[in-house]
């Protein structure tokens, strides 16, 4: 992000946070959307960031962080969409963004259904260090550093989902092998 666009808006010019808010939105969907495993939610998640980035900018203190800064905000909003969720009761999969053509579209539905049903019984802590390294691309320790969290802490969240999503994998497998669909 460019930092003098950060401490223009900082200052209070609408136009630069305009851009910012632009230019940072759709990356911020893209992670609470796998975040939340929900588009509404998501959406709720980003408008509620926004504001947030828009109220908090100016004490933001190295506009070099800016990025950094609005992940940290958009785990916090997607934290606080997932309490609000569970407690209605709410469950939306919404694999349509996620679907390809490919040569083998069945297997590759079957296989895309089976990840998102691991994927999903991941708790929202481990979820959020997936999406953040997987998805985001960002290291442990810049994750670390978003969720305010040792990276000891992050690094095992990472090992404990990815084996988690693995046991979950090898056991729709084995359903599989034996002729019965997964549940």
């Amino acid at each position: 992000m460019n930092a003098a666009l950060v401490e223009r808006a900082q200052g209070g010019d609408r136009d630069a946070y305009e851009l910012l808010a632009r230019g940072a939105a759709r990356r911020l969907f893209l992670v609470a959307s796998r975040i939340l495993r929900d588009s509404d939610a998501a959406e709720d998640a980003v408008q509620q960031t926004l504001v947030a980035i828009w109220q908090d900018l100016p004490s933001l203190r190295d506009p070099e962080r800016f990025d950094a800064w609005s992940y940290r905000m958009v785990v916090r909003h997607c934290r606080s969409e997932g309490r609000r969720h569970r407690r209605l009761g709410v469950r939306v999969i919404d694999l349509s963004d996620d679907m390809a053509t490919a040569r083998d579209e069945i297997g590759e539905i079957a296989t895309r259904d089976q990840l998102g049903r691991a994927f999903d019984a991941l708790s929202l802590e481990h979820r959020t260090v997936v999406v953040l390294h997987h998805l985001a691309g960002l290291a442990l320790g810049e994750i670390a550093e978003i969720l305010d969290l040792p990276y000891g802490t992050v690094g095992s969240r990472l090992h404990h989902a990815m084996r988690a999503m693995r046991a979950s994998l090898e056991a729709s497998e084995r359903v599989v092998a034996r002729g019965r669909q997964p549940a």
